[in-house]
């Protein structure tokens, strides 16, 4: 299985930087991945679900590192595109 397709999102707030939209082998779209500045750099949370006791869970997620490696790599590939075209003159 392959993301085919990344699309960003950007959000102006502290923490979260943007949702992301992914479509993998072209046939199947995963909404509401979010990209995070945690206390140690960028990283991508899955889309979860607020439960009745509070606490959120994971609608859906990769069951291996090799898949989640690859789905974090095009997302922060993508997301670097995207501010490298927000931000000319930063990029230089």
């Amino acid at each position: 299985m392959k993301v085919t397709d990344v699309k960003i999102f950007p959000v102006k707030e502290e923490r979260l930087k943007a949702y992301v939209t992914i479509t993998l082998d072209d046939c199947f779209v995963v909404r509401d991945l979010k990209i995070i500045n945690g206390h140690e750099g960028l990283f991508v949370a899955m889309p979860s679900k607020k439960r009745k006791d509070g606490q959120f869970r994971d609608i859906a997620h990769p069951l291996n590192q090799d898949t989640r490696k690859e789905i974090e790599t095009k997302i922060f590939e993508a997301f670097e595109r995207h501010q490298d075209q927000e931000d000319p003159l930063e990029a230089s």
